[in-house]
């Protein structure tokens, strides 16, 4: 558009500004290169930001820092080399470790032992496959597992159908994230990282005090399902005590090791002993569910019969409170073992959970239990049929329902009532069940001794019925001894059973049991 004449803008003043407005709409309409969007070679040096991307501004400084980074740890990584090769005590080690690997002889597994090392170069010891029966048998433990006692549905009778499945899939989906997450940590919490970084100095401690002062021989086993299990054995069978000629293999708690754990009570009573970690716990590698917890068991088991050369009519289970599962588990699977003792455990997990979560989440709770985490005791122990000993702690804190004085809710009860009407189930009937229950309530010894006294048990009278039912029927249980007797009859049986299958102990649950209370189940 031609600039207007001077003297009509003078005539006209809006004609002005009219022609402006056409050069801006003549501007806008002709094609103009969009911003941002040309290329310039020095927009790859000034570092703008180009339509809201991340540009090398951005990226180089971060890539300085990595790099940095990368190399303080290389530097880092090498300056341990060198320490470690210029180390004569270091070189030394890896000399024996390398000769370990290669020739597992007793000479250089005792000189092994004297490092404190990772456990994972530790060389493998034994593997589940090593006895020859394993290798002939089909009906031996295979890579999914050992075989263990699978729980009753919670429906009976009801058509598992496709349309029952995808039902019940949005409740097992939850049951199994709670119990791979905030349940397994709850029920062992020494699998726990924190935990045991925090108890390191006590472990290594403990663990030097077997080795320097018991002599106790380390070993890694290898379990069906690949995990590694840490163990530690103390031979007493050169000694002049006739108890060391026993092995007692220790079950720990939740939150027990063998570096720390019971594995002392039968040691101060002059016992060999086989102590081993839970899958998860110290050097022991993989989760401690339910199912890998008898793997475990399995391989120690095989391990103390095979390699360490004890027969199975030699050795003795013995479990701290939520060990009682692998020594039922145990005493279930190797029913020639001599003995089951079982301190501070329970009959089933499922009231006790229900005890520390909100009433409102029973039914999760419970299918959780059942599903994953199911530790039956009591259904394990009434499938073995040897001498049994339970302790309960008269003030148990942690396996009782309600509050530690409220000795009737202490689960451990449960478990004496469940293996005695398994056992002896007319005996057990309702005067018997009622009698016992009156003996189980007494808090103190003297009010056991007075129930006692008041029924007027008869020890050789007992005895005798025992016996001779014994040898007319056999040792398989379950017995019909007092099928034909009197009530009083059975009262005196059933307070003289509960009597020798159970001993108290006045402490809370996690004090150490004195090696004087450790003693050897009764039997006929």
């Amino acid at each position: 558009v031609p600039p207007p004449a001077p003297f009509l803008s003078s005539l006209y003043p809006c004609l002005e500004f009219q022609n402006d407005f056409y050069r801006s709409c003549i501007r806008r309409s002709s094609p103009q290169p969009p911003p941002n969007l040309a290329w310039r070679p020095e927009s790859l040096y000034s570092g703008e930001r180009a339509g809201g991307y991340l540009s090398l501004s951005k990226v180089v400084p971060f890539s300085h820092y990595a790099g940095t980074l990368l190399l303080l740890l290389a530097g880092v990584a090498c300056l341990r080399g060198i320490g470690r090769w210029t180390n004569p005590q270091y070189r030394q080690f890896i000399t024996i470790l390398e000769a370990t690997h290669r020739n597992q002889s007793s000479e250089n597994k005792r000189q092994l032992a004297k490092y404190n090392f990772d456990f994972r170069s530790w060389p493998v010891d034994f593997h589940w496959e090593e006895p020859s029966s394993r290798k002939e048998s089909r009906g031996g433990p295979s890579r999914r597992g050992v075989a263990l006692l699978r729980p009753e549905p919670l429906h009976r009778g009801t058509a598992d159908t496709l349309l029952n499945r995808v039902k019940k899939l949005p409740c097992q989906i939850t049951s199994y994230l709670v119990a791979h997450t905030l349940g397994r940590r709850m029920l062992y919490p020494g699998s726990v990282y924190l935990l045991q970084k925090a108890l390191m100095p006590v472990l290594l401690q403990g663990q030097a005090r077997l080795v320097e002062e018991c002599n106790g021989r380390r070993a890694k086993l290898l379990a069906c399902d690949g995990n590694e299990i840490d163990t530690m054995f103390v031979d007493r069978r050169g000694t002049a005590e006739p108890q060391g000629q026993k092995l007692v293999i220790c079950c720990e708690g939740n939150a027990g090791f063998y570096e720390v754990g019971c594995i002392s009570t039968p040691l101060e009573a002059g016992y060999s002993v086989l102590g081993w970690n839970h899958p998860g716990f110290a050097g022991s590698t993989g989760v401690p569910f339910p199912q890998n917890e008898a793997n475990a068991m399995d391989v120690v088991v095989q391990f103390a019969i095979h390699r360490l050369g004890f027969q199975p009519q030699d050795i003795i289970i013995y479990a701290w409170s939520i060990g009682g599962f692998t020594a039922t588990w145990a005493a279930m699977s190797y029913p020639d073992v001599s003995a089951v003792i079982l301190d501070a455990s329970f009959d089933d997990l499922v009231p006790l959970a229900l005890k520390v979560m909100p009433d409102s989440w029973r039914g999760l709770v419970t299918r959780t239990v059942r599903q994953h985490l199911n530790l039956n005791n009591a259904e394990q122990l009434c499938r073995y049929l040897g001498p049994v000993l339970l302790i309960r702690r008269t003030k148990d804190e942690i396996i009782t329902t309600t509050v530690p004085e409220d000795i009737m809710s202490n689960r451990g009860n449960d478990l004496l009532l469940k293996l005695l009407q398994h056992r002896y189930p007319r005996v057990m009937a309702e005067e018997g069940l009622q009698v016992v229950r009156q003996w189980l309530e007494a808090s103190s010894q003297l009010e056991e001794a007075s129930i006692y006294s008041r029924w007027e048990v008869e020890e050789d009278w007992c005895l005798s019925v025992l016996r001779s039912y014994q040898a007319e029927h056999g040792p398989d249980f379950p017995w019909s001894v007092g099928e034909d007797m009197s009530a009083d009859g059975r009262r005196q049986l059933a307070l003289f059973l509960a009597r020798k299958h159970l001993h108290n102990f006045e402490a809370t649950h996690c004090t150490p049991l004195p090696a004087q209370n450790f003693q050897m189940p009764w039997h006929l």
